[in-house]
C-alpha cells in the first residue's frame, strides 16, 4: 500500500501528536471527520500505522544519558548478537549499517555510571568484536 499526500499529511500530524483528537486532525487536514477515521483505520489495517506511542517530555529526555554505540561483530554473529541486543531495554534501536562497523546501538540511560555499565554489558555480547561509543551533548531537532 502506497499511501497517499493526504495520508502522509495524516501520518505527519500523528507523529506531532499520536493523542490528537481525530475533529482536530480533520480540520487541519480539511477533510470531514467520517473520512479521516477511514483513512486511520485503512492506515491500520493495512499495517502503515503498528502502533501509537508515547513521546517523553523535553525535560524527561534531557535527564537521561543517551550515547550511540558502533559495535563490529564476528562474521555470521549477527543475529545472535542482534537477539542479545534486543533484550537490552536501555538499548532504543538498533540499525545496521555499512562501513567499517556493522551495527548502531542507540542506548539511553540514568547516569553515566548506568551508560558505562551498559557499554561494558554491550561489550561482553559473545560475538562482539569490538565498539566505539559517542556520548549525546545534545539534540538539535528529533522528528
Amino acid at each position: 500500500m502506497i499511501p497517499t499526500a493526504k495520508d502522509r499529511e495524516l501520518l505527519a500530524l500523528l507523529g506531532e501528536n499520536a493523542r490528537m483528537p481525530v475533529v482536530t486532525l480533520a480540520k487541519r487536514l480539511c477533510l470531514s471527520r467520517t473520512t479521516v477515521q477511514t483513512r486511520l483505520e485503512r492506515l491500520e489495517r493495512e499495517g502503515v500505522i503498528a502502533g501509537y506511542s508515547v513521546r517523553l517530555s523535553e525535560e524527561y529526555s534531557s535527564s537521561l544519558v543517551r550515547a550511540h554505540i558502533l559495535i563490529t561483530i564476528e562474521p555470521k554473529a549477527t543475529a545472535q548478537v542482534m537477539s542479545s541486543l534486543e533484550k537490552v531495554r536501555e538499548v532504543t534501536s538498533l540499525h545496521s549499517v555499512s562501513g567499517s562497523f556493522d551495527l548502531i546501538a542507540m542506548i539511553a540511560a540514568p547516569s553515566v555510571v548506568e551508560l558505562e555499565r551498559l557499554i561494558a554489558r554491550i561489550r561482553i555480547i559473545e560475538g562482539v568484536e569490538r565498539t566505539l561509543s559517542s556520548i549525546i551533548l545534545s539534540t538539535h531537532f528529533a522528528r
